[in-house]
């Protein structure tokens, strides 16, 4: 089932190209890959798909899906890092939009804070204060907080950024075993070994060109080849 089409969507920051004539579609269990070297777009084309910043112009079509359906994990930043809230409060400010107009949260949402605690092993956490977690135990918790708002689709950009390798690894196949419980992926992703052996289509974007197909087409390609030349983790 088709979730997310994207044709010929461009995007300018004053007069410097950020994305160019990009296409792709995502279908319901896919786990799609956004590869391509730094500058080449990808949060760019994450923020236009969650209606952040509007294209310059191309087209992107949601169907079988609303946007209030998408999850969303951000890219880390300093200031995730002192919430003055417990994990069970950052979590459950993810139901914000399903709440509506209702001024407090109902069981309907508390249950499902506790459910996403639990399928991330977390649950210990729910009253432990955000601020003193680990690095990979805040991840955990802001995944949580996106899979409260969807667990239809989720977004994430570079979730495994700034993470140890081991600890990296370990959210790596949380996010892998999420898509096999029929959850849809779409990921920024640096780790381009990670991209070749957990997604099933990869987004390769480029200042002048792009890729977008199958993980096995991928490997095929010169892109994919200079890529991985260039790849530094252990």
């Amino acid at each position: 089932m088709r979730l997310i089409t994207c044709e010929k969507l461009n995007f300018k920051y004053d007069n410097l190209q950020a994305i160019s004539n990009v296409n792709f579609y995502v279908d319901e269990g896919d786990y799609l890959c956004i590869v391509g070297e730094n500058g080449s777009g990808k949060t760019t084309l994450i923020k236009c798909l969650l209606g952040l910043i509007k294209q310059e112009s191309g087209e992107i079509n949601f169907t079988h899906i609303n946007k209030n359906e998408i999850g969303y994990l951000p890219q880390h930043t300093v200031t995730d890092n002192d919430f003055p809230a417990s994990v069970f409060e950052v979590v459950i400010s993810g139901r914000l939009n399903k709440r509506g107009l209702r001024p407090y949260y109902n069981n309907e949402d508390k249950e499902s804070v506790m459910n996403n605690l639990e399928k991330l092993n977390i649950a210990d956490l729910k009253n432990i204060s955000y601020r003193n977690l680990s690095g990979g135990q805040k991840q955990r918790v802001l995944l949580a907080r996106a899979l409260c708002a969807s667990e239809r689709l989720l977004i994430l950009d570079e979730p495994i950024n700034g993470l140890d390798p081991v600890i990296a690894n370990e959210f790596s196949d949380i996010i892998k075993n999420l898509n096999k419980d029929k959850l849809t992926i779409i990921m920024v992703s640096h780790d381009i070994r990670s991209a070749l052996t957990r997604g099933n289509k990869i987004l390769h974007l480029h200042t002048t060109m792009q890729f977008f197909g199958s993980t096995g087409e991928y490997r095929k390609t010169d892109m994919c080849n200079r890529l991985l030349r260039g790849y530094h983790y252990a």
